[in-house]
């Protein structure tokens, strides 16, 4: 048989049956990437855009992070007050037996309401030496409680509204009228939680640490001077009232106690320590000597009652 005269006839069979099979391998295919396509480009796309919104959000919380003293002082500074008080502890017709200055810090919270620490609104709160006296029969009296505000060169006085039972917590009240500028600071409506960004607002080493920032020849006038009103009358009638910033991070929430790194002096008590989204979480307290990690404040919920009730008591 002569096998050349067959190829010709079976090589169109062949070519079309490899032609056939060729076909459906690529519909398949093209099937198969249509599928792939559908069911699973949209779920990496998804999942990328998922992953990019996640890294937006933190790129923006950590903006918000390194901006947030800046936007508290420059937003919330008129409103946050260096605190000047005297009291004195004594017997009655007596000469008194103990007359003491203090320095605090203390935030506008509603109205006419600063909150501050209890040990600044009454100074003699926690003071082992008057209670040594007052069981001997003496009795604290507050002499002076004034406030100097940021670009005010007036002192505002100021009287105890509403004091904790239990805590270093207190809500005076301004008697005479203050700018209408100054706007209540906003207090944290949700618990914080340890590890959070925090910075404490307020008046360290009180006249001293504002001094000390002054231009020269007002620290040079001003550093031997004894009487601290005078020097604050002084500073703030030179615009020269102004609190200062300090961060760190929350170590621990233990009950209505908040516990953090933001270095602190006296002077700074009352102090606002705001969060990451510039929102009060607390009230600056006191610190613990030789270690820097020991700042200690109270927690913004506990002020809240406080607030209420000055707001419903009268004078």
């Amino acid at each position: 048989m002569d096998l050349d005269h067959l190829a010709p006839e079976e090589e169109p069979v062949c070519g079309a049956w490899q032609r056939l099979i060729q076909a459906a391998l690529i519909l398949f295919l093209a099937i198969t990437i249509l599928l792939l396509a559908h069911y699973l480009l949209p779920t990496n796309s998804s999942g990328m855009q998922q992953q990019i919104r996640s890294l937006t959000e933190q790129v923006q919380e950590l903006r918000q992070e390194q901006a947030m003293p800046a936007f508290v002082l420059n937003r919330y500074r008129n409103s946050i007050c260096y605190i000047f008080g005297i009291y004195e502890v004594g017997f009655p017709n007596e000469k008194p037996l103990q007359r003491t200055r203090i320095s605090g810090t203390g935030f506008v919270v509603a109205g006419s309401l600063i909150a501050t620490n209890r040990h600044v609104a009454e100074p003699w709160y926690g003071d082992p030496d008057t209670d040594a006296l007052v069981e001997k029969g003496a009795t604290p009296r507050l002499e002076k409680l004034v406030a100097y505000f940021p670009g005010s060169p007036l002192p505002v006085s100021l009287t105890p509204a509403a004091l904790s039972a239990d805590g270093d917590l207190a809500v005076v009240r301004m008697n005479n009228p203050a700018s209408p500028q100054l706007q209540p600071l906003p207090l944290a409506t949700e618990k914080p939680n340890p590890g959070e960004l925090v910075a404490v607002v307020g008046y360290p080493m009180g006249v001293l640490g504002m001094m000390a920032k002054a231009p020269t020849p007002v620290y040079a006038r001003l550093a031997f001077r004894r009487d601290d009103q005078g020097a604050a009358s002084e500073l703030a009638a030179l615009s020269l009232i102004r609190p200062s910033a300090t961060c760190g991070h929350l170590g621990d929430v233990v009950g209505d106690k908040l516990i953090y790194d933001a270095p602190t002096a006296h002077g700074a008590s009352g102090g606002p320590v705001f969060n990451s989204r510039g929102e009060v979480i607390g009230v600056n307290a006191a610190y613990i000597d030789g270690f820097s990690g020991g700042t200690l404040g109270v927690s913004s919920q506990s002020l809240k009652p406080l607030i209420e009730q000055a707001q419903k008591k009268t004078f």
